[in-house]
């Protein structure tokens, strides 16, 4: 795999960032090159507040009407429903999509539509699932920017070594997982698959042909056959022995080499890169019983506030990242971030590294989580918990499954009034 260009220290030789602090936003403002400038939010810290400048300083270069700034915020969204009590919001903001169906409505967010007419935009340019986040009624509230999902990492050594290939099926899994176990005087050293992300479920529900919600998404629909599949199959799992538990919590197992399996997201990879001796590949989720195959997507997007003093510049920049390819590359160059934008997703930089492959692969297919009101909290506070307490042994597969459905059904009926 290429190495992924860390950016931390770099100078920025051109348009300096401003430093700006608060919930005031200074959109409508002048910089002192005489470009107007727009204020960017996102939760992002640490690093990634280097990568967002570096790209802020690359659109600033590339016109001289706007000048980009970014100012990272903890809980954004929070933040946000603040600042527009009081008047004062970004521009723009880098945005979790799956927040999009809940912040809309409150009115916290500016509809795009007009922009896109204007300039023709061809929203067929975005995986269509997370374009999808981006709209309300009808409505869209900003453009997808960034793509994941969840692959299959394994460590290439030890399934040399065990004799086994990386898994493409359920059954596939299992043997290899099995394969791989290490026990030292009866205690679990080396796992052979992650169990411990209960989360996961709704893609493993995928697999098996099963859904999260009814066709009216009024009422949850994962207490089913194929969601008892679903755990009947982990439970085969636990019962061979593959994981444990709590097995490598606050570390990480798979880079230290006692964890030869495990689901994981793109943005694990730079810290890989980093383990020495470290051999490893990542292929797509393996198919369910009948062949089935299922993923979900998540990430960001970019939106423009309601009220947002430079919403025109904030548009520019947006459309500049998102609908020229090369920009949405040059990113990924320095992030390790996917873009939403097809053409950049599928350019070589990502498609012939044999890491990257698998996931754009998998984005082909991949869906994103029912945007219906109330879903996040049945995901939250009633099917996460319920699987946690299977997983632990406390209930078992039905009662887990009914109680889910019990609370998440009443979660969405509370939520539709």
């Amino acid at each position: 795999m290429k190495k992924i260009t860390t950016i931390a220290g770099i100078v920025l030789a051109t348009a300096s960032v401003v430093a700006l602090s608060g919930c005031g936003s200074s959109g409508g403002d002048t910089a002192a090159n005489g470009a107007e400038k727009v204020v960017m939010w996102g939760s992002w810290s640490g690093e990634q507040v280097d990568q967002l400048e570096a790209q802020a300083a690359a659109f600033n270069e590339s016109q001289d009407d706007y000048e980009v700034s970014y100012v990272a915020q903890e809980l954004v969204e929070e933040k946000l429903l603040t600042a527009l009590a009081g008047g004062e919001v970004p521009d723009v903001v880098l945005w979790d999509r799956y927040q999009t169906s809940l912040y809309a409505p409150k009115g916290a967010l500016a509809t795009i539509d007009d922009f896109v007419a204007e300039d023709s935009v061809d929203l067929d340019a975005f995986y269509e699932p997370a374009l999808g986040e981006m709209e309300v009624d009808g409505e869209l509230y900003g453009l997808p920017l960034l793509v994941d999902n969840r692959s299959i990492f394994y460590n290439q050594t030890q399934l040399d070594e065990a004799g086994v290939k990386a898994p493409t099926t359920w059954d596939e899994l299992k043997t290899a997982a099995v394969a791989l176990t290490e026990n030292d005087g009866g205690s679990l050293s080396r796992a052979g698959f992650d169990l411990s992300d209960p989360g996961l479920f709704n893609q493993y529900l995928a697999q098996a042909g099963g859904s999260l919600l009814n066709e009216d998404e009024t009422e949850t629909a994962f207490n089913s056959a194929e969601g008892l599949e679903v755990l009947e199959f982990w439970q085969e799992l636990m019962d061979e022995g593959v994981f444990e538990q709590g097995f490598g919590e606050g570390a990480n197992p798979f880079a230290e080499g006692t964890m030869a399996m495990k689901y994981d997201g793109p943005w694990a990879l730079s810290t890989l890169e980093q383990v020495d001796g470290l051999e490893y590949g990542v292929t797509p989720p393996v198919a369910g019983p009948d062949g089935q195959t299922g993923a979900y997507m998540g990430g960001f997007g970019l939106v423009i506030p309601e009220g947002a003093k430079n919403a025109e510049g904030a548009w520019e920049f947006m459309k500049w990242w998102t609908t020229q390819p090369e920009n949405g590359v040059g990113f990924g160059e320095i992030s390790g971030w996917i873009p939403a934008n097809i053409e950049a997703a599928n350019d070589p930089f990502f498609t012939d590294d044999p890491h990257y492959a698998a996931f754009i692969e998998t984005l082909e297919y991949a869906d994103v989580r029912p945007s219906v009101e109330g879903f996040s909290d049945v995901e939250g506070k009633a099917l996460v918990p319920a699987l946690e307490q299977f997983l632990a042994g406390e209930i078992t597969a039905e009662q887990a499954l009914d109680q889910a459905q019990e609370q998440g059904d009443q979660i969405l009926a509370d939520a539709r009034g």
